[in-house]
């Protein structure tokens, strides 16, 4: 039986070490020093002690946290895989940039473990569900391998970095049009043109109308970890040729959510509001 550590088991690495656990894999994770939501989160996943004793464990260990922390997440794990001598592949699931899992990957190898590079689309997968992991380098195609409910998995290179690049241009559309929807129906309420507004666009993005409260609401109750996010779209963007100036304005968008009261639900709270009229003034 493979057995994945889960670093670190909030809402997205839960799921994913569920799924994998579905998959006959052996999930494992610690929850030592974090919130009783996270606790909560981790349902499902075999509890360790620490971190040192989840790396110890593992064949394979996965980075799922805010794009702010996954250095020190990758250095905590390749510290504790060199203390305890284990050799585990390493796989760095987090939104961050091309140029920096590369770094990050070149550390990994000077500790001697493998490493993957991916990126996740998509919700938190659940059974039946349908959420999308790329994944690039050496090892991509063995954890593309593994069975997991709920997510597809694709390997789109053997380079440690194109997964994440594939994630950086998709998440600037799918946050980046988020972003701009609750900018212009905050000022849309604001100046009080709001149902004109939404009518207006009801006519070209019926659906997105429709489910505008609740998007907004939970990419606030998100957009603390977001704004990081950005800022790694905004640093690819701008190795790649085009402007960072976009994306470093989307993380000043999401920095300012972020300070809202909205910004300090949980997405579990978020995703029940259903005013979009009420949401806009909870972003004020």
């Amino acid at each position: 039986m493979t057995v994945i550590g889960i670093v670190s088991p909030g809402a997205m690495g839960s799921a994913l070490g569920r799924a994998w656990a579905a998959g006959g894999a052996r999930a494992v994770a610690t929850v030592a020093g974090r919130s009783e939501r996270t606790r909560t989160l981790a349902e499902g996943l075999e509890l360790l002690p620490s971190l040192a004793d989840v790396v110890a464990a593992s064949d394979l260990v996965v980075s799922i946290c805010p794009p702010g922390a996954a250095e020190d997440c990758a250095t905590d794990i390749l510290e504790a895989a060199r203390a305890s001598g284990a050799m585990p592949v390493l796989a760095d699931l987090n939104a961050i940039s091309p140029g920096l899992v590369q770094g990050i990957a070149e550390r990994a190898a000077e500790t001697g473990l493998a490493f993957v590079d991916g990126s996740i689309s998509g919700g938190p997968p659940r059974p039946g569900g349908d959420t999308m992991l790329f994944l690039s380098g050496e090892r991509a195609e063995e954890l593309a391998g593994h069975p997991a409910d709920g997510l597809r998995r694709r390997v789109v290179g053997d380079e440690a970095g194109t997964a994440s690049a594939v994630k950086m241009c998709t998440a600037s559309v799918y946050k980046g049009t988020t972003a701009l929807w609750a900018q212009a129906l905050q000022t849309a309420e604001t100046l009080g043109v709001l149902d004109v507004v939404l009518a207006d666009l009801a006519e070209e993005y019926a659906d997105e109308v429709a489910g505008a409260a609740r998007r907004i609401a939970v990419a606030a109750s998100k957009s603390g970890r977001f704004v990081g996010e950005m800022e790694q779209i905004a640093a690819t963007q701008g190795a790649a040729g085009a402007s960072a100036e976009l994306f470093e304005a989307m993380a000043a968008v999401y920095a300012r959510l972020s300070r809202s009261p909205l910004g300090a639900w949980s997405p579990e709270e978020a995703r029940d509001l259903d005013d979009l009229a009420d949401v806009l003034r909870r972003l004020g």
